[in-house]
């Protein structure tokens, strides 16, 4: 029996996205994602921020390369990864990091034209990597309204990472 290791993850984007290529050509982009939580003390509401490294692979990469910009809302869905080393002073180290399946942004809202228009659908990076194939020209997302909020409610087939 396999053991679970997934991870769902809602944020904003803290940096630039980072698009580098493996020695065999492979796309991979980086990114840091701030994820806030609120919380009760004796005090009043508190709030707490983490921050965590992502890493998408191929055109999933690509996709998330092209529509991320620091500050966008961004939903990942994935797994977490430890990577280990030894530091140059001779000490175990260690950094843990998400690898993404699938990736979403939020609308980007327009300060001028956000009382005139409805929100712009959800976008999603897996969809428009799959989307991306020459040879394939399925839609693999169905996104349907409920009272105006844009909800993804179905996907096919999962992005290769």
């Amino acid at each position: 029996m396999n053991n679970l290791n997934s991870i769902l993850i809602e944020g904003n984007m803290v940096r630039e996205p980072l698009l580098r290529t493996t020695p065999k050509g492979t796309p991979v982009c980086t990114f840091s994602l701030a994820s806030n939580r609120y919380f009760r003390q004796d005090s009043g509401m508190e709030k707490e921020v983490s921050f965590f490294e992502v890493e998408t692979w191929a055109k999933l990469a690509e996709a998330c390369n092209n529509l991320g910009k620091k500050g966008r809302g961004v939903r990942v869905v994935g797994r977490l990864k430890q990577d280990r080393w030894t530091g140059n002073d001779g000490k175990q180290r260690s950094k843990i990091s998400i690898i993404a399946e699938h990736v979403e942004f939020r609308p980007e809202l327009k300060k001028e034209a956000a009382s005139e228009k409805p929100p712009e659908p959800v976008e999603n990076a897996a969809a428009l990597a799959a989307s991306a194939s020459d040879d394939d020209t399925t839609d693999y997302t169905s996104l349907a309204e409920d009272d105006g909020v844009p909800i993804m409610t179905e996907v096919l087939e999962a992005v290769p990472f």
